[in-house]
């Protein structure tokens, strides 16, 4: 029982700038051994021979690259653990279409397929999107249960200090007792649960009342050893067929008075329990025990109304993990429902701790587990996926993981789940080494239609020395199917010399989002000697994603020309995004390594790092200030305030899942209740709860009245369409919040926010004095609304220099570049968005901009084109909605209902694409109104 020996668990998967040496050896079967392991005794080894050389005054880079720098010949990209569609578009229209017409009853899996695509975008909202929409579709328990579970799981509610697991927050999707509740309500997901409702779903029966029922007159009695239980003969025949034959058909018992049930597995008690519930219809009263004895005893008489109320009963009271895994015993054995799903629920709310647990493995784990989860109805392809997602999470190569997976395809009944199922297994198995194994599994599930698994195979032939077939299979790829980045990628591993360049050069060009071409690109140039263009080269992708193994690839390049500030800032900053991440390779714990550079930098006090996060965080050097952050926490961990300022960061540069995790971090450290409830608000705000943040801000005001409550309000109320009064009620607060204690950080931005309502209330002298006062305590960004007030008071060159004082100002500038870009002529123009989108390709303004003035000089295939490029790394719903929009412009109206369909996809209520999406469609049934 491989999945059971949890204790002894593998780390968990990590991607560096740097792989190890491949010191496996793979025999006959496709397992693996490694010639080495690294320890605990390894990471102390290796801080003792830095400490070592930390003693050597001179001997500078080399003291803190014990390892040496990165080599081109160990860099490879990760096998993503995702559905990849080489058509993504088109998936995503044919799953809005599916989703549209499918029965209700099939909706909620359609959500889940939409999840398992998009799980490859990496957005959170969007797939916390997809689980809430399956969760409200569903029907049957089962389902409910996993989906609350699992949407709990999603918002990490686990690391809030003092939140049970069976707390929903009042969020009627993620309640206990409404997944407990058959039947699908299409209002459900707009209504609050029943769980702070001070009577209870099951209320008592009176002791009067069940007097009462006793007192009745018994006619009938049931002998059990050597006691009488007097009951009512025609209630007891209600309970079921079988009793209303025995006692009023033709059996000898129907003209007994006295019934021997001594031979009938049922105690005095669990007797007395059956003549109450014949009389009450009640279970309330009865002990646990009895409960489960008429359970028993309700299925071996076919008492389905006892049954169900031994169920709902027993279901109930389940309420931690010791009464799941005593209970889901019985309840597998009596095919109790309702009592399964209860105990599933609490195992599943427990998750990621119920992991280490060897007893909630042993019910889910093994083959014969399924099969009795199976038998009762408990064992579906929901459920081990959000098993294996929870997981590959906490290790990608734990015999845990393996066997979820594999459970996982033994429950996949479409093409979809099983080539999710097989190509997942295969990721785990690479990481895990066992190459032959890998590749039948990549090989299943490119043959169940992912054309992505192709890339795993030959990976996986390339790990058993068939470099040339790994080629061969990869250029296939490229010939056969309309090109994506991923594949040129895939390709240069197996490529050498100048075609490897080339096919690294195509695939940022196709996807410039793909990380290992810049990583190699910058080892390639270091390797040459040339660490400052290795430097360059690492910095344009962390210029707009900011990937943990980025920063520490630029981290060893800048310790190798003895950079140690600079070094030491990006390692901080890695530790910020992931406080486990190691070093070297996974040889040296981040925190060490940042112990021994200390040696190299001067330090401030706390006061001047208060300075320098100034500073930097003026100059809009967002990783500079993460680094700032993460120095003072270490002097005072338990701050809540810097906590938030880490979340404020993260936020700002696309981090949401290390941004929310600070978020927590804050609202557990806070020392005041009124502090804890503003947390709590941002938390709600940015998972998508706006009236539920907004009433935490209330509540935090009503304790106290402070800066961060008030402008946490404002924020949620100006996050809508404004009339005058509301705009008016958000100023109010944003001047309140001024008038409490605070930095001028947080000041600036209330000052910022402030000008810009004004602005849109048409207040332009009120709004300049903001931006200009924000400007005085050195927030930068206001210089972008300033700019806006200029242009709108018509002094367009004014509003252009006031974009170029933010470019100069600013270390991260391809927003502002692009916002100048309206303050110009159209050639200037054209020059900054084009500045923009080489610093982040991601920014979506420039290539929309760029369409739309080719179509408006009649270019209509170089402006689909345009957008084209961008849809295909980043399916956006703005590009996506123009190019559907020029679509049925050119009177293409296919390719404008699909454009349209995965809009919609991506964000159902979209009415601007609604409304085009009705109108291609009218213009496509009926062409001859075109």
């Amino acid at each position: 029982m491989r999945g059971l020996k949890l204790i002894e668990r593998f780390k968990g998967t990590q991607v560096h700038a740097l792989n190890p040496p491949d010191t496996t050896v793979v025999n006959s079967t496709g397992s693996s051994s490694t010639s080495s392991k690294i320890g605990n005794h390894r990471v102390k080894f290796i801080g003792s021979k830095l400490k070592s050389n930390k003693a050597r005054s001179g001997s500078g880079a080399k003291t803190l690259l014990p390892f040496g720098l990165p080599r081109t010949d160990l860099l490879e990209p990760p096998i993503e653990p995702h559905l990849k569609s080489i058509q993504l578009v088109e998936t995503l229209s044919n799953l809005y279409r599916r989703f549209e017409t499918c029965s209700e009853s099939e909706k909620s899996l359609v959500c889940i397929e939409q999840y398992s695509v998009l799980s490859s975008l990496g957005d959170p909202k969007l797939l916390r999107r997809c689980l809430r929409a399956a969760r409200q579709h569903a029907f049957d328990l089962h389902s409910k249960v996993v989906l609350s579970a699992w949407l709990r799981y999603e918002r990490r509610e686990h690391e809030l200090d003092g939140v049970s697991p069976m707390d929903c927050s009042r969020f009627v999707l993620e309640c206990p007792k409404a997944a407990l509740v058959s039947g699908y309500d299409p209002n459900s997901i707009y209504d609050h649960c029943k769980c702070y409702q001070e009577r209870s779903e099951f209320t008592q029966v009176s002791k009067g009342d069940e007097f009462l029922a006793l007192e009745e007159d018994s006619d009938i009695c049931f002998r059990v050893g050597n006691e009488d239980i007097n009951c009512i003969r025609f209630k007891i025949a209600a309970l079921s067929t079988p009793f209303k034959a025995m006692l009023y058909g033709s059996f000898t018992e129907s003209k007994s008075y006295r019934i021997d049930f001594s031979q009938n597995d049922i105690s005095v008690e669990g007797m007395r329990g059956v003549d109450l519930y014949s009389r009450t219809r009640r279970v309330d009263s009865l002990s646990p025990e009895i409960v489960l004895e008429l359970l028993s005893f309700a299925n071996r008489f076919c008492c389905e109304d006892m049954k169900s109320a031994c169920d709902i009963h027993l279901a109930s009271l389940v309420s931690c993990i010791e009464d799941a895994l005593d209970l889901i015993e019985y309840g597998l054995e009596e095919r109790a429902n309702a009592l399964i799903a209860s105990c599933l629920q609490v195992l599943l709310r427990e998750l990621p701790s119920s992991l280490y647990n060897p007893k909630v493995m042993k019910i889910f784990c093994s083959f014969e587990a399924r099969e009795r989860l199976a038998s009762a109805g408990h064992a579906s392809f929901l459920l081990y996926y959000f098993l294996s997602q929870v997981a590959m999470g906490d290790s990608m190569v734990s015999n845990a993981t393996v066997m979820l997976l594999e459970r996982l395809g033994e429950c996949a009944t479409e093409k979809w789940q099983k080539a999710l199922a097989l190509h997942q297994l295969g990721c785990v198995l690479l990481e895990r080494k066992e190459y032959v194994s890998a590749q039948c599994c990549f090989e299943a599930a490119s043959e169940a239609g992912h054309v992505y698994s192709l890339a795993g195979m030959a990976r996986c032939r390339y790990k058993q020395g068939q470099q040339y077939s790994a080629y061969r299979l990869t250029s296939s790829l490229i010939s056969e199917y309309k090109a994506v980045g991923w594949m040129y990628q895939e390709r240069s591993l197996y490529n050498v010399g100048k075609d490897k360049i080339a096919d690294l050069e195509t695939a940022t060009e196709l996807d410039p989002t793909l990380p290992f071409p810049y990583k190699y690109r910058a080892v390639s140039k270091a390797e040459e000697k040339q660490t400052m263009a290795a430097i360059s080269e690492i910095d344009r992708i962390i210029g707009f994603k900011l990937v943990p193994d980025c920063l520490e690839l630029r981290a060893w390049f800048l310790m190798a020309i003895e950079d140690y500030g600079s070094a030491l800032r990006d390692i901080r900053a890695v530790l910020t995004l992931d406080p486990s991440y190691k070093m070297f390779n996974e040889q040296v714990r981040g925190d060490i390594l940042i112990e021994f550079l200390n040696y190299k930098v001067q330090l401030g006090s706390q006061a001047d790092c208060w300075m320098q996060l100034y500073d930097r965080w003026s100059s809009v050097d967002d990783i500079g200030s993460l680094a700032v952050i993460h120095q003072m926490l270490v002097n005072d961990p338990g701050n809540s305030l810097l906590r938030f300022r880490q979340s404020l960061l993260l936020l700002r540069l696309n981090c949401q899942k290390a941004a929310m995790r600070c978020l927590r971090l804050a609202r557990n450290h806070s020392s005041s209740e009124h502090e804890k409830l503003v947390y709590e608000g941002w938390i709600l705000y940015d998972i998508g709860h706006r009236e539920e943040a907004l009433a935490r801000a209330e509540k935090s005001i009503s304790i106290q009245r402070s800066f961060e409550a008030f402008f946490l309000k404002s924020y949620t109320l100006a996050d809508s369409s404004l009339d005058p009064e509301s705009s008016s009620y958000v100023i109010q607060l944003l001047q309140e919040a001024l008038q409490c204690p605070s930095d001028g950080l947080r000041k600036g931005q209330a000052l910022n926010n402030l000008g810009t309502i004004y602005v849109d209330c048409g207040k332009l002298d009120q709004a300049a004095t903001c931006y200009m006062n924000a400007l005085e305590i050195k927030h930068t960004r206001a210089h972008q609304g300033l700019a806006r007030v200029y242009f709108l008071r018509n002094q367009r060159k004014a509003a252009y220099n006031e974009m170029s004082k933010l470019i100069e100002k600013a270390h991260n500038n391809a927003s502002a570049y692009e916002k100048r870009s309206e303050y110009c002529d159209r050639e200037t123009a054209k020059n900054d968005l084009n500045m923009a989108t080489k610093l982040d390709p991601l920014r979506t303004y420039p290539y929309r901009f760029r369409a739309a003035v080719l179509m408006d000089d009649q270019k209509e295939t170089e402006a689909v084109e345009e957008l084209s490029k961008a849809i295909a790394f980043k399916p956006d719903l703005q590009m996506l909605h123009l190019r559907a929009a020029f679509y049925e412009s050119m009177g293409d109206m296919k390719s404008a209902l699909c454009d349209c369909e995965a809009a919609l996809c991506l964000e159902p209520n979209h009415m601007d694409t609604l409304d085009l999406y009705n109108r291609a469609r009218d213009r496509a049934i009926n062409p001859q109104e075109m």
